[in-house]
């Protein structure tokens, strides 16, 4: 049985770009790097696709954060401060569950990223529900990015 990881989406199986790895021993993220050549534009957000899914528990999810590094260097952050990408986004029909990064630079100049440079860190987080959700009956996802309490 699989428990959490990382696959390609349909469109960039063949692609060459690393899936996911921690660096070091006592990291807690997994590198995420852009699946392809993106210009982030100044005072502009910018999506940038990893060509990614994940999968995990469904009482887990994956936090993404943009690499400090990226941040500091270059006055880039994530537009909604941390990616929250839910266990039921993976294969979800609109997008398969494409993880985008949405970065906004708050720079002056333009920012160049490279296929292949790291842009974020994946962390997967367990989360807890409270008493009067415990076994709700809640619709299945049926959206991409940004569907949920949209109709």
């Amino acid at each position: 049985m699989r428990i959490r990881g990382f696959e390609k989406i349909k469109a960039y199986e063949h692609a060459d770009f690393p899936l996911p790895e921690r660096k070091t021993a006592h990291s807690a993220g997994y590198d995420i790097t852009a699946a392809e050549a993106v210009v982030l534009a100044p005072q502009a957000v910018t999506l940038i696709p990893t060509g990614l899914k994940a999968y995990m528990q469904e009482d887990e999810y994956l936090g993404v954060h943009i690499r400090s590094g990226l941040a500091v260097k270059h006055s880039l952050g994530l537009i909604n401060g941390q990616g929250i990408i839910d266990a039921d986004y993976y294969n979800n029909p609109a997008n398969e569950g494409h993880i985008l990064i949405a970065v906004f630079n708050y720079g002056r100049e333009a920012v160049a990223i490279g296929k292949g440079e790291r842009v974020a860190q994946g962390i997967f987080y367990r989360y807890l529900r409270t008493d009067s959700d415990a076994g709700a009956a809640l619709p299945a996802r049926t959206g991409g990015i940004g569907s949920t309490g949209t109709k």
